[in-house]
């Protein structure tokens, strides 16, 4: 899931994302739909449907941005963008978010200008091979040919790791995950190498996805989340506290199921102000009192929206790992609702 890091030329989209008036909220209700940048189709994430419509992990949080502003997860126009065209996209204001497949990085935050509203999934940087090759470990990848996405971070991981362990490789620089994906079925490479996630993804669309196994390195930290322009605080809260909104869910239990139930009030002071029936949480992000229990009951918490698209009972097939929440060994917890 990749991430250019071309700063010399994309410095200029960090000054146009300054010369973006502020006030997305306001434009994103006129409008009636929010505009949300995705990745090209990846299974899991963000994909078509048979019937057209978009569903995946990145999707859904776009849709519960949605649903907090707009009152309907429905109202989203989902622009497809590449490593290449994401951050001009974004910077030029012709999507008001980014979900998905951009790591959070100091240039991107700080000389891109670009604002990164929390971690919706922790990531990492790993291999995937044919079974057929009997490769256990990436430092028996010497010499090998690899299929490296170009002008991403993940070409620079690989270059540090192979050189920390004095191996030599055979790049095989590819434009996107399905050029990538493509030539490493055709055997034109022996490795294809992005994230891990993302490798979870692709091998899910092969036709016999048990002859490919992911190595058991992690070469780099990927954190991955949803990304705003900077200068408009306003809408940067909101977007960071509808993940939040799903993330708390979680630990305290409030789901897509039971979240009508709960709305009518709790002994738990925290669900009464998550959920609106006590504070004024919702009128100081400007939205309505219900906005959290239209992202819940429309998207529901994080584990639904993540056991939904990728987890364990899916053909992704991903464990939750560090993205657990923190009761339960994970790094994932939301600031308080107070």
């Amino acid at each position: 899931m990749k991430k250019s890091v071309i700063l010399g030329a994309l410095a200029i989209f960090g000054l146009a994302a300054g010369a973006v008036s502020a006030g997305t909220l306001e434009d994103v209700q006129a409008r009636g739909a929010l505009n949300c940048g995705v990745s090209q189709g990846l299974v899991g994430f963000a994909a078509r449907s048979a019937n057209g419509v978009w569903e995946g992990f990145d999707v859904g949080i776009c849709r519960a941005v949605a649903a907090a502003v707009l009152g309907d997860s429905m109202a989203v126009n989902f622009i497809q963008t590449t490593v290449q065209s994401r951050f001009t996209v974004l910077a030029s204001g012709e999507i008001d978010i980014l979900s998905g497949e951009t790591t959070w990085t100091f240039s991107r935050d700080v000389d891109l200008k670009f604002e990164f509203v929390g971690v919706a999934y922790y990531d990492g940087q790993g291999f995937m091979v044919p079974r057929e090759l009997g490769v256990s470990s990436a430092k028996d990848l010497n010499d090998a040919a690899i299929c490296i996405q170009t002008g991403t971070t993940t070409e620079l991981n690989l270059a540090d790791f192979f050189r920390s362990n004095n191996i030599d490789y055979q790049p095989v620089l590819v434009e996107s995950n399905a050029e990538g994906q493509r030539k490493y079925l055709a055997g034109e490479c022996d490795v294809y190498t992005t994230d891990i996630s993302s490798l979870a993804a692709t091998r899910a669309t092969f036709e016999a996805p048990e002859d490919h196994v992911v190595l058991p390195e992690t070469i780099s930290k990927e954190p991955l989340g949803p990304v705003v322009r900077h200068g408009d605080n306003d809408w940067s809260d909101i977007v960071r506290w509808t993940l939040n909104v799903m993330i708390a869910a979680e630990e305290l239990g409030v789901t897509s199921a039971n979240v009508v139930e709960l709305s009518t009030g709790t002994n738990n002071p925290e669900i009464n102000r998550l959920l609106g029936t006590e504070g004024e949480l919702g009128a100081i992000l400007d939205l309505e009192a219900d906005w959290a229990q239209n992202i819940i009951s429309s998207v529901g918490n994080y584990g639904e929206l993540f056991e939904t698209n990728i987890g364990e009972n899916t053909p992704i097939g991903l464990a939750r790992g560090l993205n657990a929440q923190w009761t339960a060994g994970g790094l994932l917890y939301s600031p308080p609702f107070r």
